[in-house]
């Protein structure tokens, strides 16, 4: 079974456990396909991977053929994605802002929070240099680079998970896990059941589970690296629970409501 995730050191830490051998399965053998979200986003969409990590946003175009996994979710407690620039700017209506993809979740947060503006698609890891070399106005920041974009002197002029947490004080729902539709109950709860084992081994045995996340770090040292991780891999991930499923439920009204979605999510969430 074809297990996508991306290059990110919070996700190898929720993998960890699989990926090492110290979780497994009787019936199943996941085979990692490691790629940056975007391009999961889209593999999604063609229905390429059994299993994957994709943006909150995209699962609103998959829902047909993927259910979404409780555990495994990326959600912001306070914090998420931000805009930088080289200069504070009070109005981002006419700047162009380079966006790591349409499908990310971040672009819909952007599009609810902020309007006017011109989308400039780049990997996220080369959104930094466009900002600092002027090819764009301001960088749609996701990963890490939430919290080191001073070190490249950039400001944060527009802070989505506050402005997010402000209005609704939910989580703030970035990314989800979804297996494929048509797999037998007892597959789907075998793959949720590896997949919740696997996070429970990464926060129990945490020194061992982040030595292998930094591997993905993209240059960030361990104090940083941990920091990161554990923002986004928390009791939330192990479970969304209600207040998960009430924040999925809110983001998507509220992207209904001002016209950037053509129909509302229904949410399908195999739980225990």
């Amino acid at each position: 079974m074809r297990l996508g995730h991306s290059p990110d050191p919070d996700d190898a830490f929720m993998f960890y456990g699989i990926a090492s051998g110290n979780v497994s399965s009787g019936k199943i053998d996941f085979v990692h396909v490691v790629e940056e979200i975007q391009s999961l986003n889209e593999r999604a969409l063609r229905g390429e991977l059994e299993v994957t990590a994709v943006s909150a946003h995209t699962y609103l175009m998959i829902q047909d053929r993927y259910r979404i996994l409780s555990c495994g979710a990326s959600m912001g407690d306070g914090y998420g994605p931000i805009v930088v620039a080289r200069d504070m700017m009070n109005d981002l209506e006419g700047k162009t802002i380079a966006v790591p993809g349409m499908l990310t979740t971040a672009y819909l947060l952007l599009r609810i929070y902020s309007d006017g503006f011109i989308p400039v698609e780049s990997p996220f890891d080369k959104i930094f240099n466009a900002v600092r070399d002027g090819t764009v106005d301001a960088g749609l920041i996701i990963h890490e680079g939430q919290l080191t974009y001073r070190d490249y002197g950039l400001k944060s002029v527009l802070d989505l998970g506050k402005s997010w947490f402000e209005e609704t004080s939910l989580p703030l729902p970035l990314g989800l896990n979804v297996v494929k539709r048509g797999f037998s109950e007892s597959i789907e709860r075998e793959v949720l059941r590896i997949h919740r084992e696997s996070i429970e081994y990464g926060l129990t045995h945490k020194d061992e589970a982040l030595e292998y996340a930094l591997r993905f770090g993209r240059g960030i040292n361990k104090d940083l690296g941990e920091r990161f991780v554990l923002m986004y891999v928390n009791e939330l991930t192990k479970n969304m629970g209600e207040a998960g499923k009430k924040a999925l439920e809110y983001l998507f009204t509220k992207a209904h409501k001002k016209g950037l979605i053509d129909e509302r999510a229904r949410l399908d969430i195999l739980d225990d």
